[in-house]
């Protein structure tokens, strides 16, 4: 029986959607730019299509060459450019209901919310309470919160409320239990995620984040992707943050690693684990966390080269009737103005023993993946997104 896997490239977008400018992101391209440049290396991504991929929505193809693939882009339906509404429709369920988002003033959050917080955690009170980048933040107000014990506590476009705590200082268990109660105090505001963001050093120039983030999120408003084949007894293995992104609802086997050869390790180990008619997910998040956000051109593209180098032997793994899928959640284009994410089109690249390649388009929802992968592996209908040939 078919085994799928799913590679999911965060933040690696290709072009602006159609709907960009609603979201200021008119022109913002992640692939195209880091091309233009940066010296590029990825000629696996190469021959499954990428080029071809990025050239429905530039016109310019930056990888030409032969493809042994199938090739396409896809759009995002539902109203976001956020971790879990990308991964959400890419797994069947489009949004239904538009997150809330804190405006870009100080502070950010409701007193309210605030007061309740500080009230229901019994912290001395918040740090930052605004728009804010991850790294900058601990820097700015690391030492401060060693000294007065308080959380610092932030947000962005998306519909989230980060936690950044010292492991020893504060306590890393701590520090869950007040994301934990965040998020009960805000389902009814319908935020998105709650993060934990652990660090650790003494001083604003040693301060480093560590890899035991934590994700709160919110349950899909109906059964995923992962929930169908679960249910069915399927064999499921989620790796890095997949868990947290779905709510632990249906991730089967999770494997929680960090950084980018963690995960590729993971990742190369458990593909031949996998049991006939199963799913393996993995989400790849060094390219938005590490260089997307922090604009870096010259280490995204390096980062990409590494991935590709990897991607040759994973590709290996892959034996009769398997198909391996490489996408994006969205954008993170590290040319563009600020740290946040961009509203753009990703890449579905498509391969496998014995697949045919061609274009399978302009996909119009993400969702079109997921209904894909559950047509392939006999499961579903889901209830969103149309199929495209994996056969």
């Amino acid at each position: 029986m078919a085994r799928v896997f799913l590679f999911i490239m965060d933040g690696f977008g290709i072009g602006g959607a159609p709907d960009a400018a609603s979201f200021g992101d008119e022109g913002a391209n992640t692939f195209t730019h880091i091309a233009e440049r940066a010296p590029l290396a990825v000629p696996n991504l190469a021959r499954l299509g990428l080029g071809e991929a990025a050239a429905l929505v530039s016109g310019h193809n930056h990888l030409p060459g032969a493809v042994a693939g199938r090739w396409g882009i896809a759009r995002e339906v539902s109203r976001g450019k956020d971790t879990i509404t990308g991964h959400w429709e890419i797994a069947g369920v489009p949004l239904s209901r538009d997150w809330t988002y804190f405006p870009n003033t100080v502070p950010a959050f409701p007193q309210d919310l605030i007061d309740a917080i500080v009230t229901r955690c019994k912290l001395p009170g918040l740090l930052c309470l605004s728009h804010a980048s991850g790294t900058e933040v601990i820097e700015r107000f690391g030492e401060e919160h060693i000294r007065s014990g308080k959380p610092i506590a932030y947000t962005s476009a998306d519909s989230v409320i980060q936690f950044a705590a010292h492991e020893q200082h504060f306590g890393l268990q701590r520090l869950y239990d007040v994301c934990a109660d965040t998020r009960a105090l805000t389902y009814e505001m319908n935020i998105g995620r709650v993060i934990a963001r652990p660090f650790v050093g003494e001083t604003a120039k040693t301060f480093e984040r560590t890899g035991n983030r934590k994700d709160y999120s919110v349950l899909p408003p109906k059964p995923t992707l992962l929930n169908m084949l679960s249910d069915v007894g399927r064999d499921v293995i989620t790796v890095g943050k997949i868990g947290d992104i779905y709510a632990h609802s249906g991730t089967g086997r999770e494997i929680k690693v960090a950084g980018m050869e963690a995960l590729q390790a993971t990742t190369e180990a458990a593909m031949p684990t996998l049991a006939d008619g199963g799913f393996l997910m993995v989400n790849f998040v060094d390219f938005d966390t590490l260089y997307g956000h922090r604009r870096d051109v010259p280490g995204y593209a390096a980062a990409l080269g590494r991935f590709d180098l990897w991607l040759g032997k994973a590709l290996t793994l892959l034996k009769a009737g398997d198909r391996l899928i490489i996408t994006a959640d969205h954008g993170n284009d590290p040319t563009w103005k600020g740290t946040d994410h961009c509203r753009e089109q990703v890449p579905v690249l498509c391969c496998g023993p014995g697949l045919c390649s061609g274009s399978i388009g302009k996909r119009s929802s993400f969702a079109d993946i997921g209904q894909s992968i559950a047509r392939y592996l006999g499961v579903g209908p889901l209830s969103a997104g149309e199929a495209f040939d994996l056969a």
